[in-house]
């Protein structure tokens, strides 16, 4: 249980499994408050920090919107999804030869900047006044807009090439707006192979860090 009864902005540490709004929802149950709301949607298969407005805090979200956001992925190499995680329909496969470290640390550095990529089929931006992911699901053919996306920071932390295929652990300090998925399947188009997100995780919005963030009940 929390109990952060003074408190108008909680930081959450969202486990795996659950869309951010299955969070609001439970805090609601917990705390006994319906006013609520956060400052930046996880995907169901991420992890990570969740900023949470309750009560008059839901007015102070716009001002965490905009802050640079830092994530550890995992990156897979050899297949491609519908949705850009491990929770789609795969589209493409491909086994994977050994990469070199350093081949993969220049694809990395060449991605530090600005970047003008497609945004996730599956994801909130709105077109024609509906979320993607909604056209998606009923089996619309969805062209995704591209956005500018910002990256100050793509640093190869680990490879591992086993039985045709590859996975990338990468930290990656962005601007606000930017899609780790539509990273990493830039990364692999780099590379020459089909790419998608194996594990995500949200560590820090802002000065704010996922190790002060509270764990949520189950």
């Amino acid at each position: 249980m929390i109990d952060m009864e003074t408190e108008d902005i909680i930081l959450i540490d969202k486990p795996k499994g659950i869309t951010s709004f299955d969070v609001i929802r439970r805090l609601r149950r917990q705390l006994g408050i319906k006013k609520m709301g956060h400052a930046g949607t996880l995907d169901p298969l991420a992890t990570g920090l969740m900023i949470v407005g309750v009560g008059s805090g839901t007015k102070k979200l716009n001002e965490f919107l905009k802050l640079d956001k830092t994530y550890e992925a995992e990156i897979l190499l050899g297949k491609s999804t519908d949705t850009g995680d491990l929770e789609g329909e795969v589209l493409e496969e491909k086994s994977v030869s050994l990469i070199d470290d350093e081949k993969i640390k220049k694809v990395l550095a060449g991605l530090v900047g600005d970047n003008l990529l497609p945004v996730p089929v599956y994801s909130a931006i709105k077109r024609g006044g509906e979320a993607l992911y909604k056209k998606a699901r009923r089996g619309e053919d969805v062209e995704p807009p591209k956005k500018n996306m910002t990256v100050y920071r793509a640093e190869l932390k680990r490879s591992e090439f086993t039985d045709g295929a590859g996975v990338l652990k990468v930290v990656f300090d962005v601007a606000s707006g930017t899609y780790i998925r539509s990273l990493a399947e830039e990364i692999g188009q780099r590379l020459g192979y089909p790419a998608t997100i194996k594990e995500l995780r949200r560590t820090q919005v802002g000065q704010w860090r996922v190790e002060e963030a509270k764990k949520l009940s189950v």
